[in-house]
């Protein structure tokens, strides 16, 4: 029997700025998309050169990079991908994330080096999938996110010993399998599998009788519209004992186009509750509505647990609208080395703003060490030092006094509810 193992935290970056959010905040690893072979179209994704500097980091700091190359190739697209696959020997990723059997062979051809985990996208829902892609080389398999706990526990116990488990735990849900959704493609024009979904899961619908055409009938839920597709996020905060012990190797967080706020919420949430429980099952226990509290900070649509503990039901689904949960909001991150010390001995900050606030706003500054400290706006100031009340320009560079001592990766936000 394979002993239980404390599981990787895995978290998206989906530009090179959120990558080193992702490692300050607690990951033990990080997935990212070049420019090429994606499944995030509309992703910052990554150039070569920030490819680079972002593994170079996060090696620095003994955190590992998957690169994902899991789109589903046609004829056009295998040449490119050798290329592609050649660039990226000199940067040394940790891993590729890939679905399509002939992307496979190329990478094992050129990449002999690297690991090669088998993405959802290949619908990886039994130990006979698994076995099949151990003996091709393939040293993960991410589970497809249809199955349950019970159905991963007894994969598990069918499988090499050294071939990993990779689930996603929280984050966005598709209504088709394993997000293989072809309404995009359909409706749009924009193909969900080339990773330029359109998300038409999240709109209104009607009927229309066939012999009444431009006659639209409501099928109305309620006042606000009809959603019929719309899916709650999942979130398994609450169940890290039970996935530990199912035997998961990797945690996965979905995320690739979050922002820094997001992937710095979540990550040290489940940093800290993995840690907890791995240390002090007791201490996890006590800690739940923190960690509930802490994971409401970023936007959501409402959580679900989906799969894991049987099929999804109709409490499973958002009926009222297609919006975010979105109580706190995002307004800069400090870097400790960007200060300005007036001449009456004050302390100043430079931050890039996200949202507008105010001189005398209550702002919580985020710590990556899992401290959260309550702060006033005591004092703004302009690039060149003039005083102001605000920042009302989005991306505006300013200074602030916050009353407090702030360190990089610090991130400031407010409750908005």
């Amino acid at each position: 029997m394979r002993e239980h193992i404390k599981p990787e935290l895995l978290m998206p970056a989906g530009s090179l700025p959120v990558l080193k959010v992702a490692v300050a905040y607690g990951a033990d690893a990080v997935y990212i998309g070049g420019e090429a072979f994606s499944l995030r179209a509309n992703a910052h994704n990554f150039s070569f050169e920030e490819m680079k500097e972002g593994i170079a980091f996060a090696h620095e700091r003994n955190v590992k990079v998957y690169v994902t190359a899991n789109i589903f190739a046609h004829n056009r697209d295998l040449e490119e991908a050798e290329v592609y696959f050649r660039e990226l020997k000199e940067l040394k990723p940790d891993a590729l994330i890939i679905s399509d059997p002939g992307i496979f062979l190329l990478a094992k051809q050129i990449l002999p080096e690297v690991e090669i985990h088998i993405s959802t996208q290949a619908n990886n829902t039994n130990y006979g999938t698994y076995r099949f892609w151990h003996d091709l080389g393939a040293k993960r398999v991410v589970s497809a996110r249809e199955m349950s706990l019970a159905q991963i526990r007894e994969l598990r116990d069918k499988i090499p010993e050294d071939m990993e488990i990779e689930t996603f735990v929280h984050g966005a849900m598709c209504i088709s399998y394993s997000g293989r959704c072809l309404l995009s493609a359909f409706m749009t024009g924009r193909s969900a599998n080339k990773g330029d979904c359109t998300h038409p899961c999240r709109w209104k619908y009607a009927v229309m009788e066939e012999t009444r055409p431009g006659e639209y009938l409501p099928v109305e839920e309620n006042d606000r519209g009809t959603f019929l597709f719309n899916s709650r996020d999942l979130c398994m905060i609450e169940h890290v004992p039970e996935l530990i012990e199912a035997g998961i190797d990797s945690f996965k967080v979905e995320g690739r186009m979050k922002s820094a706020l997001y992937v710095a919420a979540v990550g040290r949430t489940y940093r800290m509750a993995i840690d907890d429980y791995c240390e002090d099952p007791q201490r996890y226990r006590e800690r739940l509505p923190f960690y509930r509290a802490e994971i409401a900070k970023c936007t959501y649509r409402e959580y679900t647990t989906a799969f894991f503990f049987g099929k999804p039901d109709e409490t499973s689904q958002i009926y009222d609208a297609s919006t975010y949960v979105k109580e706190w909001t995002y307004l800069g991150m400090a870097d400790e080395e960007k200060q300005y010390h007036s001449p009456d001995g004050r302390t100043y900050y430079m931050l890039e703003q996200k949202n507008k606030f105010c001189v005398g706003d209550t702002v919580e500054v985020m710590k990556p060490d899992g401290r959260n400290i309550t702060a006033e706006v005591l004092d703004m100031l302009d690039e060149e030092h003039h005083p102001i009340s605000s920042c009302p320009h989005p991306r505006q560079l300013f200074y602030v006094d916050l009353g407090t001592d702030l360190e990089t990766y610090d991130i400031i936000r407010a409750n908005r509810s």
